[in-house]
């Protein structure tokens, strides 16, 4: 059984943590007593296949020194169940930060004159607890996609690392830029097909009009830059554990030229071994 005993800061992102361990297959249990961890996991060890990964939240929630705790992980040590303490912990302004937005109360508010020192006496606490941890994980400038991706790196598997898949995206400038789209390219510096009679209602999922915007060299140098930042852009959003990217290509009324670009740029990703769909939201419109 692999047993991860999550401990740290009020504030400092522990639900996040306990949160993303559960979407790798961890079975998470929130404010545990210490005193209950070996018989936790001495009933997890006897129905071996039920509970291969278990994510432990212990912390000061519950008004109680750790002396209790490292007795509880000794005794585990003795039963042959081995663990990893992670801690998590933020600086104590973020702290603040964090619950003067979320309006929550510390637990160790109403000992304390101010939230400044409830935090403070909390990190004194959770001293040993930090000592002892084999991660320690600071938040303070962590956005929650890279925590994500520390904790893939630090507990994922092959099997919890789910590819990152991209959506390509034409559409109309005149029709508003897609709300859902991380990245905007605006092609409408491209020859326009729309003032070539025999083009003009047809899509850039046409041969023709596909032909017209890729026979200039202008968008083929286009594609060559765009491809080349593609190149670069897909693996750093993966790794920062992105698991959706949405790009928007946009012309005018989005039917021929950004249509013509989306289907290049989506087979592009799929040559790099990304899965990818293209959406033409606009084409059918006008």
């Amino acid at each position: 059984m692999e047993l991860i005993v999550i401990s740290g800061l009020s504030g400092a992102g522990k639900s996040k943590v306990a949160s993303f361990l559960e979407d790798m297959g961890f079975y998470v249990v929130d404010n545990m007593p210490s005193p209950l961890l070996p018989k936790f996991a001495e009933l997890s060890m006897a129905a071996p296949g039920r509970y291969e990964r278990v994510a432990l939240v212990t912390d000061i929630r519950g008004g109680q020194t750790f002396d209790g705790l490292f007795e509880a992980l000794d005794a585990l040590h003795a039963m042959g169940c081995e663990h990893k303490i992670l801690f998590v912990e933020a600086s104590t302004e973020t702290i603040i930060k964090r619950y003067k937005e979320t309006r929550r109360i510390h637990p160790l508010a109403e000992r304390m004159l101010s939230l400044d020192a409830a935090v403070e006496q909390e990190r004194t606490v959770l001293a040993p607890v930090r000592q002892r941890a084999d991660y320690v994980i600071d938040t303070t400038v962590l956005s929650t996609a890279k925590l994500r991706g520390v904790l893939l790196r630090l507990f994922g598997r092959d099997s919890d690392r789910p590819a990152m898949s991209v959506s390509v995206v034409s559409f109309g400038f005149k029709y508003g830029i897609p709300m859902e789209a991380d990245l905007v390219l605006d092609v409408r510096f491209l020859p326009n097909p729309y003032y070539i009679a025999e083009l003009r209602h047809q899509t850039g999922l046409d041969d023709g009009v596909y032909n017209f915007v890729f026979g200039y060299q202008q968008t083929r140098d286009f594609m060559g830059h765009l491809e080349q930042l593609m190149g670069f852009l897909l693996p750093q959003y993966a790794e920062e554990g992105k698991t959706v990217l949405v790009i928007g290509v946009g012309c005018t009324g989005g039917k021929h030229r950004s249509v013509a670009v989306t289907r290049a740029l989506a087979e592009f990703v799929r040559q790099k071994g990304y899965s990818a769909t293209e959406n033409h939201r606009d084409m059918t419109r006008g």
